[in-house]
């Protein structure tokens, strides 16, 4: 994140606890509030550390990454011999 975005991230957190804080007066404590409250608390430690990480992580490339065909073929019944129907019971045997 740049440092311009980081000072927008600040700003706009600082707006949001100016709004809090005027429904605080308004409203009083009430629950909701104190939610909101703690939320905004939350947004700036993590908007903390955004500007404590140096740069932006690299996203990960898929390296060769591996295809698996499956076939559109019937399996073979042999496969299911002796399995149970999850959620309907065993087989009548």
């Amino acid at each position: 994140m740049s440092s311009t975005e980081i000072s927008e991230l600040q700003r706009t957190i600082g707006q949001l606890r100016h709004c809090v804080g005027a429904l605080r007066a308004r409203y009083g404590d009430i629950p909701a509030v104190r939610r909101l409250a703690n939320d905004i608390e939350r947004i700036d430690i993590d908007a903390a550390d955004f500007s404590a990480t140096p740069t932006a992580p690299v996203p990960r490339q898929a390296a060769d990454a591996e295809v698996v065909v499956i076939p559109d073929t019937p399996y073979d019944p042999a496969l299911w011999h002796g399995a149970d129907d999850e959620g309907v019971g065993g087989y009548q045997r």
